[in-house]
């Protein structure tokens, strides 16, 4: 099964979330730093940033209410 690349996974989630696709982006970039750091098995970064991700542009969202 091929892994979606990570133009579609910010897509995806900018329009879940209903955030900016810069915004996804710049946070899903940073997330992939901050965890691909280190990390000896990167098989599922992909499924963990996206969740973080996800949660903080969730988190935004309630917050800013």
């Amino acid at each position: 099964m091929k892994q979606p690349s990570v133009a579609e996974v910010v897509k995806a989630i900018a329009a879940e979330t209903q955030m900016p696709m810069e915004t996804v982006a710049k946070m899903y970039e940073e997330t992939w730093a901050e965890y691909s750091e280190g990390a000896r098995i990167k098989d599922y970064l992909t499924v963990l940033v996206t969740r973080r991700v996800r949660e903080n542009l969730r988190n935004m969202r309630t917050s800013a209410h």
